[in-house]
């Protein structure tokens, strides 16, 4: 029995109501374009040590579109019992905390909830790993799976005894900012690896596993980007919503404006001022209507006078999707989801080239765009009842605000149909046709 919001799903389960549920932390939220997207943290033990173990963590994103960007990610957790970090490569801690116990040999880390970060590309090679070192960035998964995760070591002691370990509790992910919750780390399978060109299997000594999953809705944000439209047969332009990012906090003279899309105060945006007041605007513009396809041009504005987003995506859901797409100057592939009836494009920026979204300026906005040529498919196109806007946009995994359906551009009064850009031939050969009945009758 669930209730559905966006973004969202609630379990009516232990007498508890909707409110009620809604405001707990246990909620289960997910994407509905990328179900079973998530984070995954795997902790392995990989050779005991005197007082303790050698142990490799690997942060792996499995979202197909969500990323994290500067200034990356950081895990926590909270030790079991009394352990330390001696050393690590690949990572630091943020904080070493109180070592006064310790003598001889200092501690990289004595906190009790230690925090870990990524090192930076230019870390010095005493201190790198195999997969570490990328400023905690990490790509999305269907973007570039290459970079879609990080590695680190550790030599955790100060257990003394049998060997026996407990399993750090209560992880956490930071990414950078608040939205996602970590379940427990539990037991799993032991990780394998294969060793002497593939002809020996050797595993770790225990492997425990953590999922983190986002939610919109858990990182309390506002909209971050909304939608516009517009068509070649209206003159009409359907612009965002009022205030779909939140309303301005300048006057009506002012040139930029507070944004409100982050909950801390102390991170809020400097945004051209706009009757939407977004970071960012999307315009899918409905450009030509030929006999076999239809031209979209696609746009993607930045109002943030602070801040350029690199590595950007945007997925599009969308019924004309289902057939032949060409794209002239982003990155794109489409995505199969699972109960998803339309199809689902993902676009991204061309490598040194447009794969930054510059930040806006006093007079001008930073933008990146394409044309999209969409193949017809005769049995369902249509341009009327809204059916070539898309259903859904997201900008870097970010739900945007779509504009009422009651608003989007309508077509022409009388017409079901705008007709192919081509009609005029059949015109012009029905003339040629009148013209020769003519010429013949008077001769």
């Amino acid at each position: 029995n669930y209730i559905s919001v966006p973004n969202c799903t609630f379990r009516k389960d232990h007498g508890l109501d909707q409110w009620t549920r809604m405001f707990s932390p246990d909620v289960d939220c997910y994407d509905p374009l990328d179900p079973i997207g998530n984070i995954s943290v795997t902790y392995d033990i990989v050779r005991w040590t005197e007082d303790g173990y050698q142990a490799r963590i690997t942060i792996q994103n499995y979202y197909k579109y969500r990323h994290i960007e500067k200034p990356g990610w950081q895990l926590g957790w909270t030790w079991a019992a009394n352990e330390v970090i001696w050393s690590m490569s690949g990572a630091f801690a943020t904080q070493q905390g109180n070592c006064s116990a310790f003598k001889s040999e200092i501690p990289h880390c004595c906190k009790k909830n230690p925090i870990i970060v990524d090192l930076a590309p230019e870390a010095p090679p005493e201190k790198r790993l195999d997969g570490c070192c990328h400023g905690g960035l990490l790509a999305a998964s269907a973007i570039n799976p290459s970079n879609s995760s990080a590695s680190f070591e550790m030599k955790v002691g100060n257990i003394r005894g049998n060997y026996t370990t407990h399993k750090p509790l209560n992880p956490t992910l930071m990414a950078p900012g608040p939205g996602y919750t970590c379940d427990e780390f539990i037991d799993t399978d032991p990780t394998t690896s294969l060793v002497i060109e593939g002809q020996r299997q050797e595993q770790v000594i225990r492997t425990w596993k953590s999922t983190c999953t986002y939610s919109t809705f858990l990182a309390n944000n506002s909209p971050t980007c909304c939608v516009s439209l517009s068509t070649f047969y209206n003159p009409e332009v359907t612009p965002c919503n009022l205030c779909s990012c939140g309303c301005k906090l300048a006057d009506n003279e002012a040139k930029s404006c507070i944004g409100q899309s982050s909950p801390s105060p102390y991170e809020r945006e400097l945004l051209q001022c706009t009757d939407h007041m977004c970071p960012l605007r999307v315009h899918w513009h409905i450009k030509k209507n030929y006999r076999n396809y239809w031209r979209v041009k696609l746009t993607v504005s930045n109002y943030n006078l602070g801040k350029n987003y690199s590595n950007w995506n945007l997925v599009v859901q969308h019924p004309g999707f289902s057939q032949q797409a060409t794209v002239f100057s982003f990155n794109n592939t489409m995505l199969s989801t699972v109960g998803v009836p339309d199809e689902v494009a993902l676009f991204w920026g061309l490598d040194f080239y447009n794969d930054a979204l510059l930040q806006a300026e006093e007079k001008q906005v930073g933008s990146v765009t394409t044309e999209i040529l969409l193949l017809k498919d005769m049995t369902s196109f249509t341009l009327s009842n809204g059916w070539a806007f898309p259903r859904r946009i997201y900008f870097n995994g970010e739900n945007c605000e779509m504009p009422l359906p009651q608003t989007f551009p309508m077509l022409p009064n009388g017409s079901s149909r705008e007709k192919p850009c081509n009609s005029h031939l059949s015109v012009l050969l029905l003339s040629i046709y009148l013209t020769y009945k003519t010429l013949n009758f008077w001769s």
